[in-house]
Formats: structure tokens, sequence, C-alpha cells
């Protein structure tokens, strides 16, 4: 099947063409991945006998895909023109982002607030990729609705709530940047991010 028929269902249509070339243009194997709780993509650099590797998990929504992909796409432009001598997410790949975003910016594939998130965030030196709360949340108001899961900032303090593994906290209050949450069953502390997604428990 063509590349770019495929790249459309998960990215905006509008983009779809200029990833195919990217792919084609440095050789690199991209694959959609099932979703990885801990990242939404992931670059490897060639090695063993294998070329530039790229993934990004399939769930998320056209405009996380598309900042995900290009994210990526940077990593690999900054290994082939720096090798293991620049920093992850330093000035190299930085600038390469901010120029390999231009093309998706000049054909308005973004909708203003995602824009708007994107531009803030490559001029703020002290985010690192994706933890940049701002873009995550204006990325996730794409996303499609589902029950029952909300982010930890969205809950009432004394709220109960569930991971995935099944282990039940209740939501304290917020130090700094993170909440503090009390695992119900050890009493155990725990930090969290405001934007981790959890289950809510009706008391």
């Amino acid at each position: 099947m063509d590349k770019v028929k495929v790249l459309e269902k998960y990215l905006p249509p509008d983009a779809a063409p200029l990833i195919g070339r990217w792919i084609d243009y440095f050789k690199c194997e991209f694959k959609i991945s099932r979703n990885r709780g801990s990242k939404f993509g992931d670059y490897r650099a060639p090695h063993s006998g294998k070329g530039h590797r790229i993934s990004v998990n399939y769930d998320l929504n056209p405009y996380a895909f598309l900042v995900t992909t290009v994210h990526e796409f940077a990593h690999l432009h900054t290994w082939n023109e720096h090798k293991q001598k620049a920093k992850p997410h330093g000035t190299e790949w930085k600038n390469n982002f901010k120029k390999m975003m231009q093309p998706f910016f000049e054909k308005d594939v973004f909708p203003p607030d995602v824009k708007h998130a994107i531009v803030s965030y490559l001029n703020n030196p002290a985010a690192s990729s994706c933890s940049d709360l701002t873009l995550y949340r204006s990325l996730r108001k794409y996303d499609a609705p589902r029950e029952a899961i909300h982010t930890v900032e969205k809950l009432p303090i004394k709220a109960i709530f569930k991971l995935k593994d099944g282990r039940v906290f209740s939501k304290e209050e917020k130090l700094r940047k993170r909440y503090k949450c009390i695992e119900v069953s050890t009493k155990r502390v725990y930090l969290f991010s405001p934007v981790a997604e959890v289950e809510l428990v009706n008391n």
C-alpha cells in the first residue's frame, strides 16, 4: 500500500506527503507502534547493520502524531550532522526541530492554539522534549473523548484514583510542579505529574 495513504490515516492529510518524502530521503524505517505509556515516539540511530529507525504510537491524535514524528526526525537529522556529539534535546536538535516544523506552519496544518504552543516551546530552552506541559495540554484537547480517564490535575483533592496496574491512590496537595499522592494500601507517598492519566474510583 502507498505509504502516503497509510500516513494519511494518522497525520493531518496535508502533512502526509512530506513525511513520506522524509522516510525515503533519510532511508528511515518508520514504524507505527502500539501504545507505550512512557513515550509517544522513539528514534534509534544506525547500529549493527540497521539504519535509522523511528516509531510513533498509533493512538495519538493527528496533531500529536505529527509533532512526535517531526520531533523524532529532528533527532535523526541531528545525528546525521553531529553523531553523538550533540545533546539529545540540545541547541542543535531544537534548531532542527524548528526548521523541520516550518513547512507544516506554512501549510497551516495546526490549529492556532497548538501552533502557538509549539512556537513558545521552541523558544523556551528550559523545556525539554514533550515534557512541556503547555504543548502537551494543547495537543490533548484534540484527543477523542475517553470515558473514565482523567488527568491528576483535574481531580479534586482527596479524590481516589487508580493506575493501569491496579494500584489505588488518594490525591493530596500540589508540591511545586507535581502532586503528592498516597498509595491507599501502603500509605507510601508518590509524586505525580499533573498530566498523568488515571481512572477515577467512585467512593
